[in-house]
Formats: C-alpha cells, sequence, structure tokens
C-alpha cells in the first residue's frame, strides 16, 4: 500500500510540473507580447458549452488560430472547475482561448461579472496572465464591459487589451413579449430601462483609453436588433470603437457565433492594429 501511496504522488507531481510546463517554457517568463493572445469567451443569458463550443473548434481546428487552453466552469455558488488542456507541440507564444461556463446563465450582470472577476483573478494569480482579450455573446457583451469598467485592479486582475461584443442589446431588448417568457434576475437586467444598463452608461468615463471594442450585429437578430446594438456608442468613445452590422436578415441572434463571417472578424480585430471602423457587411 505504502509502494502505491508513493506512485500516486508521483504522478500527481508529475501532472502537475506538465501543466506549468505548457504555460512557461523552462528557464523564462512571458512577456507581454508572449501572453496578449489570451481570449476569454463568455456566453450569454441561458448561455451553456455549446454557445462558443463550436467558434472555438473552428478557430483551432479548422483556421488554426490558436488552441484552447483553459476550461472554466463557475458553479452557482461561484466556484470555479479548471480544466487545463493543450497539445504538447503548442508553442508558448500561440494564441490562447479560454472557454468560460456559467452553470447559472440566467443571474445578473454584475453577480456574472464577480464570477468572471474570480476567474481572470485565478488567470493571473496561477498561470500570471497579464493582459487577455474577451469576447461575449449577447448579454456575454454586457457582462464583458462591467467587467471592464468595476475591476480595474492591475495587482489583482488582468489588463483588458480589446473586447468584442456579438448580438449584444447595449439598449435592452425591446421585444415586450421576450419577458412575458423570461422571468429571471438576467432577463430583468436586459429590459431597456434597467439600471444595470443605466450604470454602463453611467460609468463610460472609467474605460481605459487603451482599451479597443468591436461591435458586431446582425439586420436579421430580432434579439439584439441594430439600434440596441448601436447604442455601445453611448458607452464606448468612438475613436476606441470598431461597429461591424451584418446587412443579412437570415443571420439570427444564435447564428451569430456560427457564422464564418462573424468568425474573421473577431480574429482580424484581435490581430490587427488598433483602427477605428464603422461599416456595414453585406451578405
Amino acid at each position: 500500500m505504502q509502494k502505491k501511496h508513493v506512485i500516486s504522488i508521483i504522478v500527481i507531481f508529475s501532472l502537475i510540473i506538465g501543466v506549468f510546463s505548457w504555460f512557461y517554457a523552462p528557464g523564462e517568463t512571458k512577456s507581454e507580447e508572449q501572453i496578449k493572445n489570451a481570449t476569454v469567451f463568455v456566453h450569454g443569458y441561458k448561455g451553456t458549452k455549446n454557445s462558443f463550443g463550436n467558434m472555438l473548434k473552428r478557430f483551432e481546428n479548422k483556421y488554426g488560430w490558436g488552441q484552447r487552453a483553459l476550461v472554466y466552469r463557475i458553479s452557482p455558488a461561484g466556484n470555479l472547475d479548471v480544466n487545463v488542456y493543450g497539445k504538447e507541440t503548442g508553442d508558448v507564444t500561440d494564441p490562447i482561448f479560454v472557454h468560460v461556463i456559467f452553470d447559472n446563465n440566467r443571474a445578473s450582470i454584475q453577480n456574472t461579472s464577480a464570477w468572471l472577476a474570480k476567474v481572470l483573478a485565478h488567470m493571473k494569480e496561477t498561470f500570471q496572465f497579464n493582459i487577455v482579450n474577451l469576447v461575449g455573446h449577447s448579454m456575454g457583451g454586457l457582462v464583458t464591459m462591467d467587467y471592464t469598467q468595476t475591476y480595474q485592479n492591475k495587482r489583482m486582475y488582468p489588463k483588458v487589451n480589446k473586447l468584442v461584443a456579438i448580438g449584444t442589446p447595449f439598449d435592452g431588448v425591446y421585444n415586450e413579449d421576450y419577458f412575458r417568457i423570461h422571468h429571471d434576475p438576467a432577463a430583468e437586467n436586459l429590459k431597456p430601462d434597467s439600471e444595470a444598463l443605466k450604470r454602463l452608461r453611467l460609468n463610460k468615463d472609467v474605460i481605459s483609453e487603451q482599451l479597443r471594442v468591436l461591435s458586431i450585429g446582425s439586420t436579421g437578430d430580432s434579439v439584439a436588433v441594430p439600434q440596441s446594438v448601436g447604442a455601445i456608442k453611448n458607452i464606448v468613445p468612438e475613436a476606441q470603437l470598431t461597429y461591424e452590422m451584418i446587412h443579412d436578415n437570415t443571420l439570427g441572434h444564435s447564428e451569430l457565433h456560427e457564422d464564418v463571417r462573424v468568425d474573421r472578424m473577431v480574429y482580424s480585430f484581435l490581430n490587427s492594429e488598433n483602427e477605428q471602423t464603422d461599416r456595414i457587411t453585406k451578405d
């Protein structure tokens, strides 16, 4: 029994070494240049692992744009369950994707933002990520915006370099029928006159001047309609904002994170120089 106990300790110790070896080259410390490509994906209201699952598979396997390295699952109590992935041949400078999944996917923007802060604090403390990009779909865009406004302690949290909001209703959901079906804290926050949305507008002056933001919408989105998506201009300064509206009435809300045009917009923005644009993309 003692021999088996020793073997178990050796196996666990080897696993820990393997995980940290994936993130750090031996004898080296990652520079900001090496880790700036860590991108965190945050799903929206009632989202699941599938919300960004297919996009991340395309990014990694179809396009070769990087690899999914971490998956964080957050319990309703705010506890973190972390899974580490990585190819043995992966280079420390490869773009890294972090997939965040909230078990309580109907919580308020404020609570979800606090859970996201726990994830990013853990990334900084455990893996020394000092810079990240954030990508959010639907309410995930509101959560990431709330996070950037609220959690700015550089000693505790990574700096946010770029933020991408996909199909995010910054002025709320205009369809009243939507709220006859949905009755929970998240739905209350998505009402056009909610305090949560007002807070995002009131706190616009705390947004870092270095933050660059991409907002993507579709004319076919009946949840985050173009006018509501465009309300991000009341939060983010024009010089820091890239605004993309896809003119395609067949591209609905949930289809946005499954569309190759959106894939290319996200990738191009995350890997481009800081340039502001305001475009309409036709199908």
